[in-house]
């Protein structure tokens, strides 16, 4: 597999696991995007999909939008793990085919969002993770992590993942799948404790969303990030503010 030397342009979002809100960051992201810097092109990529997901969201929630490239280079019909997926379907993982469509993508557009598949440690082929392939790739990362009981050592887990990988990991993004309070978030994952175990930089938390299609509370909460570590043109730290009784960073 080729590797890039500078890919500074092109930011993937990876998380501890499935249905963890990966797909609601990067949603976040572009929403955020659109409303500051409508006058640059953006790309959005779903790096492989397996079953019926995020490519259908996001053309359906970004699909009528000018100067936003959506495309999903691979994906399979049977909703597993993707060298499962491609055995039943007879199919061969196409990695080139990836890696030559995040290139054209790069080169179009002025920052690439690519969401992963899975979690960090989820199967690409039945030799590498998705770690490996940003490693590989020599990505810039963001991980995803749900606040709920064990979010301390899941994180743990996976940024030794991206560690041994060697992955250039920009920071970690905590994300409430339900609705959340001060104290359950500072039992559940303390920032403090998060970053001194993993040397990694908290950028933020995103609040539960009950309407997860309103682009305006999608770029609202993603303003309340610490995107300068994340996005180009973001030449100020954002401030803390107060919402719903919590203080989210």
């Amino acid at each position: 597999m080729r590797k890039n030397k500078d890919f500074m342009k092109i930011l993937l979002i990876v998380g501890t696991d499935t249905e963890i809100g990966k797909t609601v960051f990067t949603s976040s992201l572009v929403a955020y995007w659109q409303t500051y810097y409508a006058n640059k092109r953006l790309g959005l990529m779903k790096l492989i999909q397996t079953g019926v997901g995020d490519r259908e969201r996001y053309q359906e929630l970004f699909g009528a939008s000018s100067g936003l490239e959506i495309i999903n280079p691979l994906c399979f019909e049977t909703p597993v793990a993707p060298p499962v997926a491609a055995e039943r379907e007879g199919r061969a993982i196409a990695l080139d085919k990836v890696w030559q469509a995040l290139q054209s993508l790069e080169k179009q557009t002025d920052f690439v969002v690519v969401e992963a598949l899975g979690g960090l440690g989820s199967p690409v082929t039945r030799e590498l993770t998705v770690a490996d392939l940003a490693g590989e790739w020599r990505l810039s990362v963001v991980l995803v992590v749900p606040v709920k009981l064990g979010a301390i050592a899941q994180t743990v887990a996976n940024v030794a993942l991206a560690r041994q990988c060697k992955i250039n990991l920009k920071g970690i993004v905590l994300n409430c799948l339900q609705p959340c309070t001060e104290q359950q978030l500072a039992d559940w994952a303390p920032l403090d404790l998060i970053q001194s175990l993993t040397y990694t930089p908290v950028l933020g938390v995103l609040p539960h969303l009950s309407d997860l299609n309103d682009l305006d509370k999608l770029a609202q909460v993603a303003s309340n990030l610490d995107l300068e570590k994340l996005l180009p043109y973001c030449s100020k730290l954002p401030e803390y503010f107060p919402q719903n009784g919590l203080r989210w960073a």
